[in-house]
């Protein structure tokens, strides 16, 4: 567990990591460099899961030797099947990171939701869902690993 404590809002103790994979730690189905160490060291404190439409098919192959549980999204209504995997984990204890539209609801639904613009930007939905917005997966995730980055992001 990673705990967050923010004021004006309170403690955030989190104990699950859900991303969406392209477009938020993949481009074109390939990981960004970088994110699957970062991906290990986040796993040393929370579970990492990854929720995916899996565009390109590329998903599995790239995460195989990521410490993530990776879950391949059924087509139609991806919106509503990652706000209910996020619910049945417990949203109030999941950071939620992503850039499409159909991450918005997961990103509202969190106790904190970050967006990320990249190569292939996000969507308006998914910044106005979000308490965070990064232009980089790297920059999100060392947020998460440092609570006072989180803290000084948050606060009232």
């Amino acid at each position: 567990m990673i705990e967050y404590d923010i004021p004006g809002h309170g403690i955030i103790r989190a104990e699950y990591l859900v991303l969406d994979y392209n477009g938020t730690l993949a481009v074109d189905g390939v990981l960004i460099p970088g994110v699957p160490e970062m991906l290990e060291r986040i796993a040393r404190s929370i579970q990492v899961h990854v929720v995916t439409a899996d565009t390109f098919g590329l998903a599995g192959s790239q995460l195989a030797d990521t410490a993530c549980r990776l879950s391949i999204l059924e087509p139609g209504g991806q919106d509503l099947q990652k706000v209910r995997y996020i619910s049945s984990l417990g949203a109030e204890r999941v950071i939620a990171v992503g850039n499409g539209r159909n991450d918005s609801l997961m990103l509202k639904q969190s106790a904190v939701g970050i967006s990320v613009i990249q190569a292939e930007g996000a969507s308006s939905e998914a910044l106005i869902s979000s308490d965070i917005i990064c232009t980089s997966i790297l920059d999100a995730l060392d947020i998460i690993l440092n609570p006072l980055r989180m803290t000084a992001t948050l606060r009232c």
